[in-house]
This record gives C-alpha cells, structure tokens and sequence, in this order.
C-alpha cells in the first residue's frame, strides 16, 4: 500500500526540465546513491564475474590438459566454446521479460540461476568423456544468461542518463576481474594436479563452480527489488528516487503486459548498440577464449602465462573506468566508443602484421593485447550506457539490455570458429576477421550517430515553429 502511495504522490509532481536544475531544487533527504552502488554495482557486478570466470575458466583448463584428458577431436575446444552460446542468445529476452513481471522477485530469480550454473559448471570437472562437456557446456548457457542481462537490467532501472555511465564501467569491470581472478585461480589450482586423483585441469572447473555456487547465496538475501518496490531505502529517500527517475526519464510505463513487442524489438536505438556491442565483442570474445593460448605461443610456460594475461585484463578496468567518468561528466558517448574502436584496430593490426610477417618481437605482440582490452571495454560499457539512455519504459529496457548482452555476444560463434587450431600461432583468418568487425563497429557507431544528431535537429526546428515543448515518453531528444 505505501509503495502504490509512493508511486501515485511521484506521478503528480511537475513533468520534464532540466536534469540537473530538478535534481538540485528536489533537495535530497541523503546521499542516498552512494548506499544504491554499494547495494547494487558489488553484488550484480558478482554475477558478471560469474559469467566470464565460467566463461574463460576453459581457455586456462586447456592448456593445463583438457584436450588431452577428454581425448578432444581436433575442433572439440572451438565447438565447446560455441555451443555455450546457442542457449545464451535464445534465452536473454525471454529471461529479461520474466523478471520484469509484478510477481517476480530479481533476487528469488537471480539467485535460483545461478545456483544452479555452479552446480552445472562444478560438473565440468567431472565428466569423464567430451561429449559430458558438450551437454554441460550448453546447459550452463541456458541459465548464465539471465545473470548478465538481468543485473543489467536492474541496474538501468535504479540509475538516471547521467548516472548510468559510471554504473555500467563498474558493472563491465566485475566482468573484467573474471579472467583476471581466472588466471590467478588456475596459476594456483594447477598446482592441485592429481589431489584425489584428479588433474589439475579439472580442479580450475570444479573450484570456480563452487564459488558460483556461494555468491548464490548472497544473492538470494541481498539483491534488491526494482525501485518502486525497493526495501533498501527509507520512504522518503524512495519518493526522492523515483522522483529524480521521472524528472530524467518520463513518466515510464512500468507494466509490462500490454506492450507493443515488435515496436520495441524493431527499435534502432536498441539495434544499433547491439551491432556495436558485437563488433567490440569480437575482441573480447578473441580474447578471452585465446589469450592463454597465444601467451605461450609467445614462449611463456604455461604457468607463466597465467599470471601474464593479468595485467591485459587490469589494463582493460583502468581505460573503462576512466572513460566512463569522464563521460559521465561531459555527459556525451559517442567519442570515447571512437577512441576505443581505434586503440583496439591497434592490437588487431599488430596481430594482422605478426600474420603477415611472422617476424614481430614478442613484446609488440604481447603490448597489442594491451591495446585491444583497453579499447574493447571502454566500448562494452558506453554503448550499454549509451543505450538505456535513449530508451524509454521498462519493456524497451528489459528487451534492450537483453539484446545487447544476448545477440551482442554473438560475436563469440565468430571468434570460436575463426581461430582455427592448424593456423596456430599465427592464426590469419582469426586476426584479418577482428580487424574487419572492429572496422564495421566504427562505421555503425558514426551512423548512429548522426542518425540520433538529425533527430534532435528535427526535433528542435519543431519546437521553434510551436513554440517550446519538453521531453516527454514519445517525444524527446536523444542522448550522444
């Protein structure tokens, strides 16, 4: 009852101005924000780093023997990484659309997900044949992919425009630290090889699936509802909140039965971002799935290498975190994507030469890594932010931010079956075909612009000829 108290007191105060100027005169009972990120940005960020310590887990178990102990065929590692994607893509919408519903509790949702997932990816330990890991590798796509998607989801719901882009830079960062603490784990867990008679390989799957299994827990209890029926905050830190959200966004339509679908799934603000998301993915899916295998490549042991690819994923957090702040401040997008279109086509031009040549010293090599994480990650986080911005109501948010990490990770049926094993280590195909998809995402993020550009100007010539106008659910300026 308080909560439809709440909502209704929220609906009859004054409509759109400017953020900033609202925002101040609505005097704030607290700063309130900062209990939210430390609420909201750890514990959904958990769920991400979920999704790549599973995700990377199987790079470091193989060059610690999986192949060799599940008597792999020749393509079995590529097929092992793409076939974790077929139920990732189908299920992100339909999962995102779930958890939106009245009765639905993020927290009971989230929680029984990934629960789960860790049970499953504990399981890949221990298998005994390569087709065991097939059938596991795809169930552990069904049920990771309501972790990344809702907790973006959740996120995008809590923060305004100008908030949201530091949000998902910490969001996305939790993600980084997957293969950060990956590559940490195995360095140690390797060292396991043969306690209960199990190789160390299998040891990297069955820790890291027990780990899924306990930050379960903390999201069962901890995982809060969305704002309007949020428990965190005191009733007026609440009224301020979902105040603060109309005056950014608009009076949003919050149910999501009755929903015009195909206007929403055919929106090009959700498409472009995606297109995007997928182009930038290509090289954090490369990545991911191949820099432990390339590390060695390069002469490192395997041991070595493990704590080698560290710093390349660290190198990631420090240019998204920064970006996104400096963004957030200067409230624009679209150049900090550019930049970091152009510092990844650095790393993938280094990698193009070495192809080429097969000359490069292992240290221009091992830099461009560098210069293909920071660039990647500075564009997962803005073009996400980018996104929520644009979109109104939370059916556009749901199936938007679905959609972005969902089709977006497409990018990884590319990687996985591009670099391909007999091309080892110079892996041409792998390399001119990231260059080329990060070249498209420059294209498609100058498009979108200046698509989102002619319609604020139209929008504007508008207003002038009948004489003012605010931004309203239908009608608003975009956000570049």
């Amino acid at each position: 009852m308080a909560e439809k108290i709440v909502a209704q007191e929220t609906a009859t105060k004054s409509s759109n101005s400017d953020h900033d100027t609202i925002e101040a005169a609505m005097d704030p009972p607290s700063n309130y924000t900062l209990k939210l990120d430390l609420r909201l940005i750890p514990l959904l960020g958990c769920t991400y780093t979920i999704l790549f310590l599973d995700r990377t887990n199987i790079a470091n178990a193989r060059i610690e023997g999986l192949e060799k102990g599940l008597n792999m065929p020749p393509h079995g590692y590529n097929t092992c990484i793409w076939i974790f994607f077929i139920p990732f893509v189908l299920i992100e919408i339909p999962s995102n659309m779930i958890m939106g519903l009245p009765h639905v509790k993020p927290c009971i949702f989230l929680g029984i997900n990934m629960l789960v997932l860790g049970i499953i990816s504990t399981c890949q330990g221990l298998t005994a044949s390569y087709e065991g890991l097939l059938a596991l590798r795809f169930l552990m796509g069904i049920f990771e992919a309501t972790l990344p998607a809702g907790a973006a989801f959740l996120i995008s719901e809590y923060y305004t425009r100008k908030e949201a882009s530091l949000r998902f830079a910490c969001f996305f960062t939790f993600g980084i630290l997957g293969p950060c603490i990956s590559g940490l784990l195995a360095y140690g867990l390797r060292n396991m090889n043969g306690i209960a008679g199990k190789e160390g390989w299998r040891w990297i799957f069955i820790i890291e699936g027990l780990l899924t299994i306990f930050i379960s827990f903390f999201v069962f209890f901890f995982v809060p509802h969305f704002p309007e029926k949020s428990d965190i905050l005191t009733p007026a830190e609440k009224a301020h909140l979902l105040q603060k959200l109309k005056a950014d966004k608009g009076d949003q339509k919050l149910d999501l039965r009755s929903v015009n679908w195909f206007k929403v799934l055919s929106d090009y603000k959700i498409w472009f971002p995606v297109l995007m998301f997928f182009c930038c993915d290509m090289t954090a899916a490369s990545m991911s799935a191949f820099i432990p295998t390339i590390l060695t490549e390069l002469g490192w042991k395997a041991a070595y290498a493990q704590v080698m690819s560290i710093p390349i994923w660290l190198t990631g957090i420090v240019f998204q975190v920064t970006a996104s702040w400096i963004s957030g401040r200067t409230n624009i997008r679209f150049p900090f994507i550019l930049f970091g279109i152009a510092f990844a086509m650095v790393g993938w031009i280094i990698q193009v030469v070495y192809s080429d040549r097969k000359g490069l010293a292992p240290g221009i090599r091992y830099f461009s890594l560098f210069a293909m994480s920071g660039g990647t990650f500075i564009q997962m986080a803005m073009s996400t932010a980018w996104m929520t911005n644009n979109l109104r109501g939370r059916a556009s948010a749901a199936v938007g931010t679905a959609m972005v990490l969902g089709l977006g990770n497409c990018a990884n049926f590319v990687a996985a079956n591009v670099f391909v094993k007999k091309e080892a280590p110079f892996y041409p195909t792998g390399f001119r075909t990231g260059l080329g998809i990060t070249i498209a995402g420059a294209a498609v993020c100058m498009t979108f612009v200046g698509i989102l550009w002619r319609h604020n100007v139209k929008l504007e010539k508008k207003r002038r000829e009948v004489g003012g106008g605010v931004d309203d659910q239908k009608e608003y300026r975009y956000q570049i």
